[in-house]
């Protein structure tokens, strides 16, 4: 028997999400596993005129590939992946891992060589996005290894994961054009600031960078503020920009995770736009090696707010945990060139930092040339995003 709620994801990522219309060629890529959700999809795009097809990936073979691959094969990216980008007019894409930690033991080195090769790729996808000329919306396939990240049964982290994408109102796209406009507000007064500062208290209370405080000020001045409403991610939830510099430090309070490594207790300080010191508590070798990628991976590209406050638990998924109502995250290497970044780089790190008052000390805040806008995680503007009720 189908879950229900299969059809109504598929709906809204094609009605809301990417906006298939006949005659659009769609690429619809997941694992085996996903199945189901890549059938409710498939069946969509079909209704709605479009041209699917299922572009398999699979989690056994990434592990073979890094397993068997010399440097020539590792340095290698197929030329049917640059004709697809060139191609498609849409993705939907379907993260459905059946071991997150697979690559845990995988050489960083490997992992390092195989973004610089798809680098020319993720450029010109992001060219083609920015020009509308490609869309795109990544979102789960509820999995038992993700389940098991987020410390959930299966059924639960269904249940997650589906309210999450507010798939439990009678009409999710009403809701997220209701998120949209509340976003847009805060947008359009972003976008008229210079300055952006985040600050949070140690977990001692102490305000004192030395002491694990954060007190990061960021450049947005020509910068571009994006309303992130469920176009390119689903569930959704952000709002973010192309820094233009920034300088000061950052001690995350959660978990980043990349490549199915996940490093605990990252500090990084930054002077110039650039990271000048980096350490971790766990996995700091990964985390070094990741920022000597290449010459665009110490560079923030990305600076963003969550604002779904519909997601309230840290589950070690980025696509949920960089959305989370009440957090600030960070990306660096890759920026998104309609944000105003024009940083490029293999490495796209996202890093979440909680600034709720449950994580840590009341005291967090969020200021923007000056004024407060958010404390404690949560907005200071009722017209703005608000904590669901």
């Amino acid at each position: 028997m189908r879950d229900p709620r299969h059809a109504k994801l598929a709906d809204v990522l094609v009605r809301h999400s990417v906006h298939i219309k006949k005659g659009d060629v769609v690429a619809i890529t997941g694992d085996p596993i996903a199945f189901p959700l890549i059938r409710a999809a498939y069946e969509r795009v079909l209704e709605a005129g479009g041209h699917p097809y299922w572009a398999v990936m699979s989690n056994d073979l990434v592990d073979s590939f890094y397993a068997h691959a010399t440097e020539e094969q590792l340095r290698f990216e197929p030329p049917m992946r640059a004709h697809e980008v060139e191609t498609v007019d849409a993705y939907i894409r379907f993260i459905s891992d059946t071991n997150t930690r697979a690559l845990s033991n995988v050489d960083p080195g490997k992992q390092a060589i195989v973004s610089a090769a798809r680098q020319p790729f993720f450029k010109r996808f992001l060219e083609r996005a920015n020009a509308d000329e490609l869309q795109w919306v990544l979102t789960q396939a509820p999995t038992e290894a993700a389940a098991q990240d987020a410390e959930m049964s299966l059924e639960e982290y269904e249940d997650f994961v589906f309210r999450a994408c507010l798939l439990d109102l009678d009409d999710p796209v009403g809701a997220w054009q209701e998120i949209r406009a509340r976003q847009q507000r805060l947008v359009d007064w972003l976008n008229e600031r210079k300055e952006v500062r985040f600050r949070c208290p140690a977990q001692d209370g102490s305000t004192e960078v030395s002491s694990g405080a954060t007190d990061l000020t960021v450049n947005v001045d020509g910068a571009t503020w994006i309303n992130c409403f469920g176009d390119n991610n689903f569930p959704d939830g952000e709002v973010f920009a192309g820094p233009q510099g920034v300088d000061g430090v950052v001690h995350y309070n959660l978990p980043a995770v990349y490549n199915g490594r996940e490093v605990d207790g990252i500090r990084l300080e930054f002077r110039d736009g650039k990271v000048v010191d980096a350490s971790a508590i766990k996995n700091e070798n990964f985390l070094l090696s990741m920022l000597e990628l290449d010459a665009g991976a110490r560079v923030l590209g990305e600076i963003a707010i969550g604002t779904n406050y519909a997601i309230q638990k840290f589950t070690r998924n980025t696509l949920f945990d960089e959305k989370i109502g009440g957090t600030f995250h960070a990306a660096v290497g890759a920026g998104y060139p309609d944000s105003g970044s024009t940083n490029e780089s293999g490495l796209h790190w996202d890093m979440v930092n909680d600034m709720r008052p449950h994580a840590r000390v009341s005291g967090a805040e969020i200021s923007a040339d000056g004024e407060i806008i958010h404390r404690d995680g949560v907005f200071t503007r009722d017209e703005w995003p608000r904590p669901v009720a």
